[in-house]
């Protein structure tokens, strides 16, 4: 049985959640969701690393996986968006124990911005930096 939510409307879109499964839902996350759409935005891999390209917070997942999202926000920013926009997030990181150990470092900044899209976690043997344990990429629709 595919659990039918009504639609709301997040960043302007219209958003129906689907979660057919309820025993693998992800708190704050939604299965899928059915949209209208209108503009795209693709978000390449933003990871956490300052405003000159250098790596920050090291040994730090929880440090890591706030500045990548900060950084993934910087981009919706730019495009006129915010997190209520995003349709899909994935999550690559080298470490998946300790990733969720912090996941919610990001559930909770998702929840307070009243966004909950699809999210896919990937374990990746190696980023691009080394020390870099986590990054952020996802679609972004208006």
């Amino acid at each position: 049985m595919t659990a039918l939510h009504p639609l709301r409307r997040h960043g302007g879109t219209a958003v129906r959640s689907l979660n057919p499964a309820g025993w693998d839902r992800m708190p704050g996350f939604d299965q899928g969701q059915l949209r209208a759409v209108g503009e795209i935005l693709t978000v390449a891999a933003q990871g956490p690393l300052d405003e000159r390209g250098r790596l920050l917070h090291d040994g730090d997942l929880a440090a890591q996986l706030a500045l990548s999202a900060a950084n993934f926000e910087a981009v919706l920013t730019a495009a006129g968006m915010t997190w209520p926009n995003v349709a899909q997030l994935r999550i690559c990181t080298t470490d998946m124990d300790g990733l969720l150990d912090v996941l919610d470092t990001l559930t909770d900044h998702l929840g307070e911005a009243a966004a909950h899209p699809p999210v896919s976690l990937a374990e990746v043997r190696r980023l691009p930096l080394v020390g870099m344990a986590v990054t952020l990429d996802g679609l972004a629709l208006r």
